[in-house]
């Protein structure tokens, strides 16, 4: 989303948003003489709640929904998204009280749009209207192109977002970056929607365990707890991955529900009665482990969580994960590798190289033969 500020010392009403390399900025306009810092800070207050509002549209389609029956969630989402079109009729034409009534509207999108529209008309400033109008425009056009699958220029804020539905060409862009580097260049993190590259990241990674548990004899849906013990891994999520694709899922089937229910976990919702209660239940065994063990346990040492990613960036909490399990492929593939131990006049970085040019032939071997469920 889009942040306003103002800057007090050039008078300006400025804009920033995210890149996933750090935050840019533009001037949206100067504000006019004898503005008060309250009314300006009112409006950036409101813009940035406007954006924060539609940007939910992207982030929360209406095709995610499980419904879209009357009333439902799906279509409360598709009239949110709809009120894009009065958008910025309503930064020039906002409703205001009369006879100390004030029309306010249910749909969250449009009533955002009219406290912006308010704050302007208190200003009563033209030439800040038309400059507002037109950032607003930009910005809800950045979103439009971020549903496209296109993150370039302002859309590119996106790459910052959990979404709760990816872009098959998302998707597919990134698998071929994955391709070229099967550890995740940066601009996996720069240029792709995150849950878009966190279905990548499952193939590839589903990809990387196979090859790896076909040059060590251990199941695939082990490899990376087995890496864990040679270098520290976030090794929980990758396995749970590994273990629904194993079972038939494709990336997209494993990893949106996973999204999906920590983003209802940052609502202050429990996503799945069954999985949490398997988890107190578990819990609850480890603490009884605990207390043989020790007469007073530390409770607090207990690792227990809702859900496995992160509520705040699951999708980019994901997709890290994700990385670090292949990763966690290569570093056991490389431990048991013996094609070239017994070659003459190699150093160790000479040797790496090859090791892992290796590994990467054979993960993109693999992951061809397989990319129909990539789909």
């Amino acid at each position: 989303m889009t942040r306003y500020a103002v800057d007090h010392r050039r008078k300006a009403l400025i804009a920033s948003w995210s890149t996933g390399s750090g935050d840019t900025a533009v001037d949206v306009a100067d504000l006019p003489a004898g503005i008060s810092s309250h009314d300006a800070l009112n409006l950036a207050k409101a813009l940035t709640q406007l954006s924060e509002i539609c940007w939910r549209c992207y982030t929360h389609p209406a095709s995610a929904a499980d419904s879209h029956e009357p009333n439902s969630e799906g279509e409360r989402r598709q009239e949110e998204r709809d009120a894009f079109a009065s958008v910025l009729t309503a930064l020039t034409n906002p409703n205001l009280p009369s006879d100390s009534y004030m029309i306010q509207s249910y749909i969250q999108v449009e009533e955002a749009a009219h406290q912006v529209g308010r704050a302007l008309h208190a200003l009563n400033a033209a030439e800040l209207t038309t400059r507002v109008t037109i950032d607003v425009g930009a910005e809800l056009a950045a979103i439009e192109q971020a549903e496209l699958g296109n993150l370039t220029e302002r859309a590119r804020q996106a790459v910052t977002l959990t979404r709760e539905d990816a872009s098959p060409l998302q998707v597919a862009q990134a698998s071929n970056l994955l391709h070229d580097n099967p550890f995740g260049p940066e601009a996996l993190f720069t240029e792709i929607d995150p849950a878009a590259a966190a279905i990548a990241a499952a193939h590839w990674l589903d990809a990387a365990a196979t090859v790896t548990a076909e040059s060590t004899g251990l199941p695939a849906t082990q490899i990376v707890a087995e890496a864990d013990n040679i270098e520290a891994l976030p090794h929980e999520t990758p396995t749970l991955v590994l273990e629904l694709m194993a079972d038939g899922a494709t990336p997209r089937q494993a990893v949106m529900p996973l999204i999906r229910n920590a983003l209802r976990v940052a609502e202050g919702e429990i996503p799945d009665i069954t999985a949490l209660q398997q988890r107190i239940t578990a819990a609850e065994q480890l603490l009884d482990k605990r207390r043989e063990d020790q007469s007073e346990p530390n409770l607090d040492a207990l690792d227990l969580r809702i859900t496995p990613l992160d509520p705040a960036r699951p999708a980019l909490d994901l997709l890290e994960d994700l990385l670090s399990g292949i990763r966690g492929c290569w570093l056991l593939y490389a431990e048991d590798a013996t094609e070239f131990d017994e070659a003459e006049d190699l150093d160790d970085e000479e040797w790496q190289k090859r090791r892992t040019a290796a590994f990467f032939a054979e993960v993109r071997e693999e992951a061809t033969a397989h990319r129909e469920r990539l789909l």
